[in-house]
């Protein structure tokens, strides 16, 4: 679907050519394409605004049966994030006047921070994560995303960046696959599903993976896993992905293992704690680190990565019946440590800390990573934009913020204090799962998390605000995002 071009523009045939342009500054160097935009600003209405646009349907000496015009505004405010939300933008744009394909002009003469390859990069994510459509569901499917997108840019970059748009795609088709996971409504996707729905996925690709169900559960000790679950007729599992490259060759002396732990709820009612009604539909969503994680293991299988990845997994439905777990009662947990029940709505901490016990034992890693939709105390303090990154290893959690940063799929580092930890203490138990507080919920919920982790290099991400958005983005539809994966891969990449 994504292609890079070069050559004479005016003799590229398309229905739509589109050509991005700054409001106080030029920033193509193809003659070609600053003559049509210097025809383009001879309208008075048009100057390079951003959210300005012209479209001419006959444009002298070009072949495309359209050119669109497209205003960035500034010089100085176009930056990866920019180029990535103009070319989300236009893809859906084209989408709703029912064309197939389109050729996007790259700019060349941007910022010198900002590099060919990540321009690029930037456009071809926003392209593909655009044309994502989400109507499985839907018996009128009217909308069809756009069969070819490809990016034009001089011979050079072109032949330089080759690989480009086949590594944007691979890294895209997971984003998506999280996204449609998130999306999918709980009732196709109870826990045992979910996990068949993940495995098959896993399958097509040079991923081995082991499911404990329900009996496994209980032999293993995982009470609080088993205690979120409990209320539920569809039983609780933990499924574990495990990319491994040393697996049929001779292991390096210094081999690495990183850990991803991803909560996955498929739904949430908060059980006993029962949650409002309002907005709890979207609780379908609380498996977003779960889809997250399954999918970057996915994609680091496409990509050939370099060293070993294990994605640990429970997979739980959170709901209340005459079996359900009670406020004030107490679990053992895989760790053998006793946790008291101050809410049950609090259950994706009792999951993740079973699960990161578990990997923690079984894999011995080098670095765990959790990623979880885990408190609703998070969005209060960042919104629903920025996910709040927690580690006591700071060179560990700056690392997953530049990962972000690179991205945009924004983080921020947030506080672990150690005198906040005698809020999450019990009478009766090791500890409780609910602060004694209303306050601070996002940085206790962390701390009890980092009660299970022993030594372990270790981050919590908390994505519960950008998991799932309402209303969409620019490369965006409502639903999930998929945030988390790109993230995760940079983050990979780089160690």
């Amino acid at each position: 679907m994504l292609k890079l071009l070069s050559g004479e523009i005016l003799n590229k045939k398309t229905e739509c050519l589109v050509v991005p342009v700054c409001e106080d500054a030029e920033i193509h160097d193809d003659s070609a394409i600053i003559g049509l935009i210097k025809n383009a600003k001879k309208i008075k209405e048009f100057n390079g605004k951003k959210g300005e646009s012209l479209i001419f349907y006959d444009s002298a000496n070009s072949k495309s049966e359209r050119v669109l015009f497209v205003g960035l505004g500034k010089l100085e405010k176009i930056d990866a994030e920019a180029l990535r939300s103009f070319a989300g933008k236009i893809v859906k744009q084209l989408i709703e006047k029912e064309l197939t394909e389109a050729i996007i002009c790259a700019p060349s003469l941007l910022k010198s921070d900002l590099k060919a390859d990540a321009s690029l990069g930037a456009i071809l994510e926003g392209a593909f994560l655009g044309n994502h459509i989400f109507d499985k569901y839907k018996k009128d499917k009217k909308a069809k995303p756009l069969k070819i997108v490809s990016v034009f840019t001089d011979s050079k970059i072109a032949k330089s960046c080759r690989l480009l748009p086949s590594r944007i795609e691979t890294i895209c088709k997971g984003t998506v696959l999280a996204r449609e996971w998130v999306s999918m409504p709980s009732n196709d996707k109870r826990p045992d599903r979910f996990v068949r729905s993940m495995v098959k996925a896993a399958e097509k690709e040079d991923l081995s993976f082991s499911i404990l169900d329900e009996k496994s559960l209980k032999q293993n000790g995982m009470g609080a896993i088993l205690a979120v679950g409990v209320g539920s007729r569809s039983k609780p599992r933990l499924l574990i992905l495990d990319y491994n490259p040393y697996k049929n060759k001779k292991s390096p002396k210094k081999k690495k293992t990183i850990v991803l732990v991803g909560k996955g709820v498929t739904f949430d009612t908060g059980g006993i704690s029962l949650k409002p009604s309002a907005g709890m539909a979207e609780m379908k969503m609380d498996m977003s680190g779960a889809a997250s994680v399954a999918a970057t293991l996915i994609t680091l299988a496409r990509l050939k990565h370099k060293f070993r990845v294990v994605g640990v997994i429970p997979v739980v439905e959170n709901m209340p019946s005459g079996d359900a777990t009670r406020p004030g009662d107490i679990i053992k947990s895989y760790s053998g440590k006793t946790i008291e029940i101050g809410n049950t709505d609090a259950e994706g901490r009792l999951i993740l800390a079973d699960a990161m016990s578990y990997a923690n034992k079984m894999f011995k890693p080098d670095v765990m990573v959790d990623m979880a939709t885990l408190t609703g105390a998070c969005i209060v303090a960042l919104g629903d934009k920025i996910a709040g990154v927690f580690s006591t290893d700071e060179k560990l959690a700056k690392d997953i913020v530049e990962s972000g940063d690179a991205v945009s799929e924004k983080c921020w580092a947030m506080p672990m204090p150690d005198d906040y930890k005698p809020l999450l203490k019990s009478e009766f138990a090791d500890i409780n799962n609910m602060s004694s507080t209303r306050y601070g919920g996002a940085i206790t919920a962390a701390l009890f998390l980092s009660e299970f982790v022993e030594k372990t290099s270790w981050a919590h991400i908390d994505i519960a605000g950008p998991a799932y958005s309402k209303t969409g983005g620019d490369y965006c539809g409502a639903g999930g995002t998929g945030f988390g994966v790109r993230l995760l891969i940079d983050f990979l990449n780089k160690m």
